[in-house]
């Protein structure tokens, strides 16, 4: 996921609230299985409800923002609501606020936090065959340091416990943004998150690799580049490219060749065009193109103007729109003939997107089992 970039928002916000890795060997905590048999499944599988985070403080967003951020999240929890259940966590204080904008489809839980990005601060849920499912807590530390992050580091632990499920620990830090996967063995990671010291300081590609195979029961990972400094998270996966369906990638494309993202989003292409799954199929990979324009008034090098962060439930694709009624409209289409038997919903998130983040970034799901 990408959120809003150092330039922006952070210079007041900076935490080190976590302390840096040493260790060189990774170690899977013991509370994952010997036999472990657990897997990430594909975000297009049935869902028990999707989590959010009802938070936006003024200090982070700034007063011209965090009340369209609020309203941009109770317009995505409620697009989903028709299609399943949505979880908010919400601090004590803003709770009148959030029953009154989000509505009484939405359920509210009382929760200590310090931002609205559930897909990175939240845990990561995994299933296995027998119809068991834990959740992983990925260590959140603010994309390394850079915002304010000791009640979000707890908000993986909280869901885990509010789901009624075991917590995996382990000593990899990462964030679900970052991780893409089929629920079939493969997954697309970017180098730029996890390979870095801000997060794992003395740790190889090979220990990366070898932690998160295990934990996610993954059997090949596609490594893109990524890019790093850009934005706060360092390049996450899912502004770059999600899985479709088995052996079908959806990127994105900038073809700005003034944006940062131009070259980097083309190299991604070409390795995703080369590139096969773990049973050695070659991907099909399907283009998603940013909008060359969005709406006056939100122009900025932080804005996310991209497709690629829809996020896929039971019935439905909740995507944005930008205001580039051609490039929404190829979006949509796009998005409905590899998603045939849901709907496409698309939805306005332009405070949320001058954060850098979209609507993925603000959701996560926990599977049906």
């Amino acid at each position: 996921m990408a959120i809003a970039s150092s330039s922006a928002i952070l210079g007041k916000n900076i935490a080190g609230c976590s302390a840096a890795k040493t260790q060189t060997e990774t170690t899977i905590a013991s509370t994952m299985p010997a036999n472990n048999s657990f897997f990430m499944p594909d975000e297009a599988e049935p869902h028990l409800c999707t989590w959010m985070a009802f938070r936006a403080s003024a200090d982070i967003w700034g007063r011209e923002y965090f009340a369209g951020v609020q309203d941009n999240l109770a317009r995505i929890a409620r697009a989903i609501a028709r299609y399943e259940p949505v979880k908010m966590l919400v601090l004590e204080e803003d709770y009148d606020i959030a029953a009154a904008k989000c509505g009484s489809e939405v359920e509210l839980i009382v929760s200590s936090l310090d931002d609205l990005w559930i897909r990175d601060t939240g845990c990561v849920f995994v299933v296995n065959e027998e119809g068991d499912k834990a959740a992983i807590d990925f260590n959140f530390n603010g994309w390394g340091n850079k915002q304010r992050h000791a009640k979000d580091a707890e908000v993986a632990a909280f869901v885990a416990q509010e789901s009624g499920v075991p917590l995996f620990n382990t000593d990899i830090v990462c964030e679900g943004g970052g991780i893409e996967v089929d629920g079939r063995g493969t997954a697309i990671i970017t180098e730029s998150c996890v390979i870095n010291s801000n997060r794992n300081p003395g740790w190889s590609k090979s220990d990366c690799e070898a932690e998160l195979k295990a934990l996610l029961g993954l059997r090949k990972i596609i490594w893109l580049p990524g890019i790093k400094g850009y934005d706060i998270t360092d390049g996450h996966t899912d502004f770059y490219a999600r899985f479709a369906g088995p052996g079908v990638v959806v990127a994105g494309y900038d073809p700005n060749p003034e944006s940062f993202d131009h070259a980097v989003t083309k190299r991604h292409l070409e390795i995703l065009q080369r590139a096969t799954d773990a049973d050695g199929n070659k991907l099909e990979v399907v283009v998603l193109e940013a909008p060359t324009s969005i709406r006056p008034g939100y122009e900025s090098d932080d804005f996310a103007a991209g497709y690629i962060n829809f996020y896929v439930i039971n019935g439905a694709v909740i995507a944005p729109e930008f205001g580039d009624r051609n490039a929404d409209r190829r979006a949509k289409e796009t998005l409905a003939e590899l998603f045939g038997d849901r709907d496409i919903v698309q939805i306005n998130i332009d405070e949320i997107a001058s954060g850098g983040g979209g609507i993925h970034c603000t959701t996560q799901q926990e599977p049906l089992v």
